[in-house]
């Protein structure tokens, strides 16, 4: 079973945005991390990104994880594409949480 399941799902849609919503503290993957102050690993949302814009990563070019994203949060992912990868910038309540950057198939 992969950690993604049940860990977020998408509200919204678009070419260049996705909404997603991530599940309660219940869900395993913050049961683990960490139990009394529950947040979602960075490789988790890199993979939650990859899983939306089913794109398979060969590089990271840059992670940068700026603010704890927890449980239930609402997040948008901007995405802007290039011919050899893309640069997916999060964001949470229009704080930017997150930004990543990585080369695809």
């Amino acid at each position: 079973m992969s950690i993604l399941a049940g860990l977020y799902r998408i509200v919204e849609e678009n070419d260049n945005t996705v909404l997603i919503e991530l599940a309660s503290e219940d869900h395993p993957v913050f049961k683990a991390h960490f139990p009394s102050y529950p947040i979602l690993p960075g490789f988790a949302l890199i993979d939650i990104v990859a899983d939306c814009l089913n794109d398979v990563i060969v590089s990271i070019k840059m992670a940068k994880f700026i603010v704890h994203v927890k449980p239930d949060d609402r997040l948008s992912l901007e995405v802007k594409r290039s011919a050899k990868g893309r640069t997916v910038q999060i964001f949470k309540n229009k704080q930017k949480v997150s930004e990543i950057r990585y080369e695809t198939m």
